[in-house]
């Protein structure tokens, strides 16, 4: 669903676990900070308000967002976490670069989650001016951090339900 069409804040009908005992890691791009670090606040912000300890969140930088892939790679090969947020924003432009960065972030990310096979959240924003970048960072649209942080809690609550009926027919 398009995010014009939801507010990326609420989540009302929805079983979000509690996310006391998972751990996350939060890598951020730098490019378009005024963007990205409302962003990262609100991904930090609502795993706090479901239950995770803010001793359990990790967060690092990237200069921008085709960086976040391998940031992202390193955060999972050398620390301690069950689930990584990717967050940036990639605004439209005059030229090809924003189909190429977009293409080649959400491919990398993509890959992560098969290859290490735990969550790799994209959090990215994909927007083609300036407004409907702020409209999505706790504006009209509400926050695309808020979302991305209740998809890493979700994806891993599905990963433990998974685990707990190993072996079970029809779980």
């Amino acid at each position: 669903m398009a995010s014009n069409l939801k507010n990326l804040s609420v989540f009302e009908g929805t079983d979000i676990p509690n996310a006391e005992e998972m751990k996350f890691g939060i890598v951020w791009a730098e490019w378009n900070h005024a963007i990205t670090e409302k962003l990262m606040q609100g991904a930090h912000n609502t795993l706090i308000k479901y239950g995770a300890k803010p001793s359990n969140i990790v967060t690092k930088t990237v200069p921008g967002a085709f960086e976040l892939p391998l940031g992202a790679q390193y955060m999972a090969e050398f620390g301690q976490v069950d689930a990584i947020i990717c967050i940036g924003c990639v605004i439209q432009g005059d030229t090809k670069h924003f189909d190429f960065i977009c293409d080649a972030v959400a491919k990398g990310i993509t890959n992560l989650n098969l290859q290490f096979g735990k969550p790799f959240i994209f959090g990215v924003l994909t927007v083609n001016t300036q407004e409907q970048a702020e409209d999505r960072t706790g504006g009209k649209h509400g926050n695309k951090g808020d979302e991305a942080a209740v998809t890493a809690i979700k994806m891993l609550g599905l990963k433990k339900s998974f685990e707990s009926n190993k072996g079970k027919i029809g779980f």
